[in-house]
């Protein structure tokens, strides 16, 4: 089941990302599980959370400095190729992978990157060859892995001092 309670890294979300996960929880929890019609692919039921997810990602970024303001707003940011390891060598400081790793560890560079990939690409791309229908309990999973990743990286990237003055409160 997909929980409603969250921890500390609620408190740091804007409203618009609160909602997707709200909206999210309502689907999964009060609509899909309680109907009596059973879907083909339940990819569909990861979208808010998905969609959550990389405006989170980009909220941290921008936070923590890791992109400009003007990257936060602009419609052609690319977070994927940003964040993907197999680009750290190509894209030097503008790496975001890089960048996790080095304020963060590689374990969480690797488990942002990881999340995406399943809670995002490999769930919403579609390939003739390979369609990826999702059952109910794998999409929760991918939930329950999205929710997971930006609690983790809250945890492990908030002791950033300049990440901690912009967004939060003392904790102490």
């Amino acid at each position: 089941m997909v929980r409603d309670t969250y921890g500390e890294f609620w408190g740091y979300l804007n409203q618009p990302l609160k909602d997707l996960i709200l909206e999210g929880n309502y689907l999964v929890n009060d609509v899909i599980r309680h109907s009596k019609y059973s879907f083909k692919d339940y990819s569909f039921i990861v979208f808010p959370y998905a969609k959550a997810y990389e405006g989170y990602l980009k909220q941290l970024f921008a936070d923590l400095k890791f992109i400009s303001h003007l990257d936060y707003i602009s419609d052609h940011l690319r977070l994927g190729k940003l964040m993907s390891p197999n680009l750290v060598g190509r894209l030097g400081d503008r790496s975001l992978y890089k960048k996790i790793k080095e304020h963060g560890s590689k374990e969480l560079a690797d488990g942002i990157w990881e999340t995406w990939k399943v809670g995002r690409n490999q769930t919403f791309h579609y390939f003739p060859h390979n369609y990826k229908a999702l059952t109910f309990e794998e999409a929760e999973g991918i939930i329950d892995r999205i929710i997971k990743t930006m609690e983790e990286a809250y945890e492990k990237l908030k002791g950033d001092l300049r990440f901690k003055r912009l967004r939060f409160k003392n904790n102490s």
